[in-house]
């Protein structure tokens, strides 16, 4: 992570300038294989959020950890709903949220979120009705994901296969990771009402296992999916991963990390290293790249797919201090800052969504 004086001065200028004016930066910015025409502030002084959703007339769902859904559109801020079970605890609180495919027709979404129960933190996913920006008819899809201080997973897509997947953390056991009957440690998949589809691994929820902490999920063109996670903490930090995920997977957690290897685990198509962290928050897929936002790493990375491989790691975007989640709407890029969570320095007008227009180089 870059702490230099000097870096500090020209970022907060730089922050302060679009904070101030909340226009479009008028210079692109060239970065690799990307010319950003436009960037623009598109929502501030949000309280920690962690994940958006866009509806089909294009308002932004934002999740803030402390248990509220705001709704962005061009000419309001909104508070849809505060979520009272949520426990905002360390790293957990309110956290994804995801669109049915048929939402149109339905108005359902999902948000993934934590809890006090008799037995400690909980992790629980919850289907709503939006019935006039309010949320309605809460059905619980998927509980007894343990939680904890750290490592809560909490990231949940809906894949191609119209099936729900959700990311989830070892919650600090890392022994959970490994066993095929707990919740944690894992990326599950489900059916919208959280019944257990039949070609599923292990005859449960479990998609795949040997997971830390998963941070964001994603498909390619080819429809393979890829997941961000974050790697060990303390003096063994680094090691972040980016994996490419198939069914019955074994990730490694704890048995391995990094570059080790060993029969029947699957080692990271990409991983930081041990004197890099990323801390790998969303991710996103666009014209043959991953995208992920960088926590610690103050930064989006990207990388070229090429046949099942990464190669040409990039790192950009790097004025904005912490970035969590990370979307792609109408082919634009939109992601947000997280310097109120605790672990960041907080600027002008943070917490922000920031859209950024790219333009693939000639």
């Amino acid at each position: 992570m870059l702490t230099g004086v000097a870096f500090m001065v020209v970022t907060a200028m730089v922050a302060t300038l679009i904070s101030a004016r909340n226009m479009p930066v008028t210079e692109p910015e060239k970065a690799n294989n990307l010319v950003t025409e436009q960037i623009t502030v598109v929502a501030r002084n949000l309280a920690t959020p962690w994940e958006m959703a866009f509806l089909p007339n294009g308002e932004i769902l934002v999740t803030e950890r402390g248990g509220r859904l705001i709704k962005i559109s061009p000419s309001e801020k909104k508070v849809i709903a505060e979520i009272q079970e949520v426990a905002a605890v360390g790293e957990g609180g309110l956290m994804g949220i995801a669109l049915h495919p048929n939402f149109e027709e339905n108005g359902w979404i999902y948000l993934d979120y934590t809890y006090r129960s008799d037995s400690g933190l909980i992790n629980r996913v919850s289907r709503y009705r939006l019935v006039d920006d309010q949320l309605a008819e809460e059905k619980v899809v998927m509980d007894n994901i343990k939680g904890g201080n750290n490592h809560n997973g909490g990231r949940i897509e809906f894949g191609p296969d119209g099936l729900l997947y959700i990311a989830t953390g070892d919650a600090g056991e890392s022994g959970l990771a490994q066993d095929e009957n707990s919740l944690n440690g894992k990326i599950l998949r489900v059916g919208d009402d959280g019944s257990i589809p039949v070609n599923n691994p292990f005859g449960n929820a479990v998609y795949s296992l040997g997971h830390r902490n998963v941070q964001g999920l994603t498909w390619d063109d080819r429809g393979e999916l890829w997941a961000s996670e974050h790697g060990p903490s303390g003096s063994a930090s680094g090691e972040d991963e980016i994996n490419r995920i198939v069914a019955g997977g074994n990730y490694g957690w704890p048995i391995i990390t990094g570059e080790q290897r060993r029969e029947g685990l699957i080692s990271p198509a990409l991983q930081s290293g041990k004197n890099m962290t990323w801390a790998p928050a969303g991710i996103i897929f666009l014209d043959g790249r991953l995208y992920w936002a960088g926590l610690r790493g103050e930064a989006i990375y990207s990388a070229v797919i090429d046949n099942g491989r990464l190669t040409n790691l990039t790192r950009q975007y790097t004025i904005y201090g912490r970035l969590r989640a990370i979307r792609l709407y109408s082919g634009d890029i939109y992601v947000t800052t997280s310097n109120r969570d605790g672990r960041g320095l907080p600027r002008e007008g943070d917490d922000k969504i920031i859209k950024i227009i790219p333009t693939p180089q000639k």
